[in-house]
């Protein structure tokens, strides 16, 4: 798969006479993990939102290889290698586990039989094999936020944009979220930009963090770093801290 870069560059948008982005400018480097950070209000959904198709910005472009994807709708941007996942992102309980997985290839316009051997792979980098027959229905919430990540990942996107995955977790199932993006980039190399609450894991998976405050960048840099920044600290973890 040809890897390259995801970027956004001078985004802005509005809504009425509220600037919710203003002219914010991100590269993400195949197979990099950059945690998505910021107090409510900051414009986080707002900008995954334009950077997945789903909603349209005022100014600036999106590219991936210098490629504008403005104007392209969600399914077009995923046949140029963006994917995205949603918070409340359900499966279908019906249907079993590798049967969810498989349509996240399906999707794409791959056959049932590539579908099928991607889910049964994906399961297994994943360490949830032994999930694939149950129906969704039956699984806990925690490996269901890990069957909606492969799910994702059926697709082979070269970039995966991830809303809050770790919401809903315990302490005893974010670190199986971390090691399942920890195998999915090892083993699949996509790159993923992860929106999260959580700073611990965003600390401990990303290699990078980039942190919006009042539609502004704030900060783009080590994650460990971002915790030490007073601008980060009084904008975002001054109200968040409790996450």
């Amino acid at each position: 798969m040809n890897k390259r870069a995801f970027q956004a560059d001078q985004v802005s948008k509005s809504f009425g006479a509220l600037r919710v982005l203003d002219n914010v400018s991100i590269t993400i480097n195949p197979g990099e993990v950059v945690g998505l950070l910021g107090p409510n209000g900051a414009g986080k959904s707002t900008f995954i939102n334009i950077l997945a198709g789903y909603e349209k910005q005022d100014g600036g472009t999106v590219t991936i290889d210098g490629h504008p994807l403005d104007g392209l709708s969600p399914s077009a941007r995923a046949k140029f290698g963006v994917a995205r996942t949603f918070q409340s992102g359900r499966l279908f309980g019906k249907l079993t586990v590798a049967e969810n997985v498989a349509l996240g290839a399906i999707g794409l316009g791959n056959s049932s039989k590539v579908a099928k051997e991607r889910a049964e792979s994906i399961l297994e980098i994943l360490g949830i094999e032994k999930l694939s027959p149950y129906p969704a229905e039956s699984i806990s919430h925690g490996n269901a936020r890990l069957v909606g990540l492969a799910r994702a990942v059926a697709a082979h996107p070269e970039y995966l944009i991830m809303d809050e995955p770790a919401a809903g977790l315990n302490e005893d199932e974010a670190p199986r979220l971390i090691h399942a993006l920890e195998s999915v980039t090892k083993n699949i190399g996509c790159g993923m930009l992860l929106v999260e609450h959580n700073v611990k894991l965003v600390t401990e998976a990303c290699s990078r963090v980039i942190v919006l405050a009042t539609g502004t960048l704030i900060f783009d840099g080590d994650p460990h770093e971002a915790l030490k920044h007073e601008e980060v600290k009084s904008a975002y973890l001054g109200n968040a801290g409790a996450h």
